[in-house]
């Protein structure tokens, strides 16, 4: 029970509201009480409350008028609703236009008394969550970034100590990972934040081309370059530039660029004279540079001149954790884009998203969200809404063998160990959704518990369900058996 919170009570009854005002307060509840719409909003107005506790008929006014009221002008208030004439139609009204649940009269206290903690509690995470949104936002650069993981947390610091250095900055990991982003928000949190950031893929240009593209040209100096031309290093001139597929680049191109890196100093194509610049580089690759060393296709000398501090970005599919926060944030960009009224994914369709290996990572994540806005017919988008190689359904005629198809992986397999998550494998065939989704949402909540040492609480927040939830989850799939905590 949470003593401190504070109640407003909405009915027109006024003996029932007076009673049950009487009740709450005796059991630890700040109560006031309102019989009427302008009572309420007269409330309100003078102080803040965690908790409207509303009958759906106030006299002549309408409880929903009162629940869209306090959604628009007090959004850290949480609203339940009461009615002695509930229907489901109600009941979905309700939640809809922003009520965290409708109960049914006459309420038991029990039940009323737990109705109003998860209320309150399930208020307070979505504030939380919203705070940490806003964090970020006013965090320079990473506004983007959205993650609760702390492999993420730990890169963020390290942006801010390496924002200033002077160092070259490699940053490594799977296409789709954000490496750009993170690039940008070095940018923004050094003090070069008002010089240009100027971004080039190396992988998309020809050798000559590139050089062009990186150093300029004179006039002449290749057919057709009929003017001068300023390369990137110099339009990044007090800024920063970002060389993106650096791995790509040829030994010709390396030599070049090792030059610059380590003088400041460069000719343009064609030219003879020597140019100088203040330019901060950050460099990108999804390949293994280390191998390109010892197979002589990298330079060795480049690669310790690049590799100063290497930023490491984990795959999606190493953070689960961070997929509903990330699916939020782009059904909100995409939501807005699209002028659609979608709100959410429901929790069948999040287990699927958690379950899959995102071989794209984060940028695929975005491009499956904004399919499921576009195609989607509901409010609230589900697993059908999901295409078929998130489920784990290869498409027809696909030769494609990273789709598994076999059935749930057991949660005693080899290769599981405490700390891992992999990408457990649907299967659908001969059974209904709710039994193909079970064996990768086992395998989520066992990898999470085990993260968190079996704490519940823990696990609860991080898959960001409430703890009653949890553990009819857990009872459900056969992990609330303690032998499991100490099984590798």
């Amino acid at each position: 029970m949470n003593n401190a919170a504070r109640l407003l009570l909405v009915d027109d009854d006024y003996h029932l509201a007076t009673s049950l005002g009487q009740w709450l307060v005796e059991m630890g509840y700040d109560v006031e009480v309102a019989n009427d719409l302008s009572q309420a909003k007269t409330h309100l107005s003078g102080r803040s409350f965690d908790l409207i506790i509303t009958d759906l008929r106030i006299g002549n006014d309408d409880g929903l008028d009162l629940v869209r009221y306090a959604k628009k002008h007090h959004v850290d208030t949480a609203v339940l609703v009461m009615t002695g004439y509930a229907t489901p139609d109600t009941a979905v009204e309700a939640v809809r236009v922003g009520a965290f649940d409708l109960l049914t009269k006459p309420v038991i206290d029990d039940e009323l008394i737990l109705a109003i903690d998860r209320a309150i509690n399930h208020h307070k995470v979505e504030q939380e969550n919203e705070q940490l949104r806003k964090q970020l936002d006013r965090r320079s650069g990473l506004e983007n970034i959205l993650s609760h993981d702390y492999r993420m947390m730990k890169i963020f610091d390290v942006i801010d100590s390496v924002a200033d250095a002077r160092a070259s900055i490699l940053i490594t990991g799977e296409n789709g990972t954000g490496k750009s982003m993170i690039a940008r928000a070095i940018h923004h949190r050094s003090s070069r934040r008002g010089g240009p950031f100027v971004e080039v893929a190396c992988g998309a240009l020809p050798d000559t081309l590139l050089e062009s593209e990186l150093f300029g040209h004179v006039a002449g100096a290749y057919t057709g370059a009929n003017t001068d031309r300023v390369g990137k290093f110099e339009l990044a001139d007090g800024g920063t530039l970002f060389l993106d597929e650096i791995g790509t680049a040829t030994q010709a191109m390396q030599v070049k660029l090792l030059r610059v890196l380590q003088e400041l100093q460069f000719e343009p194509l064609g030219g003879s004279e020597t140019r100088t610049v203040d330019t901060r580089v950050i460099l990108a690759t999804n390949q293994d540079l280390e191998s390109g060393v010892a197979d002589g296709s990298f330079r060795q000398d480049l690669y310790y001149r690049i590799n100063v501090v290497n930023i490491v970005l984990p795959s999606l599919r190493e953070r689960p954790g961070d997929i509903p926060l990330l699916a939020d944030h782009f059904i909100r960009e995409a939501a807005e884009a699209a002028s659609r009224d979608v709100e959410a994914f429901d929790q069948d369709a999040i287990a699927a998203l958690q379950a899959y290996h995102w071989p794209g990572n984060v940028r695929q994540l975005e491009n499956v969200v904004e399919r499921a806005v576009l195609l989607g017919n509901d409010r609230i988008l589900g697993v059908r809404d999901l295409p078929p190689e998130v489920l784990g359904v290869k498409k027809q005629g696909s030769l494609e063998g990273d789709s598994p198809l076999v059935g749930p992986m057991s949660p005693m397999m080899s290769g599981v160990t405490q700390g891992q998550q992999t990408a457990p494998a649907i299967s659908s065939a001969g059974r209904s959704l709710k039994e193909a989704l079970e064996g990768p949402e086992r395998e989520i909540i066992l990898s999470s518990l085990r993260r968190h040492g079996w704490n519940r609480a823990a696990t609860a927040d991080e898959l960001e369900i409430n703890r009653t939830t949890l553990y009819k989850k857990m009872k459900r799939l056969g992990l609330d058996d303690p032998r499991l905590q100490y099984a590798m």
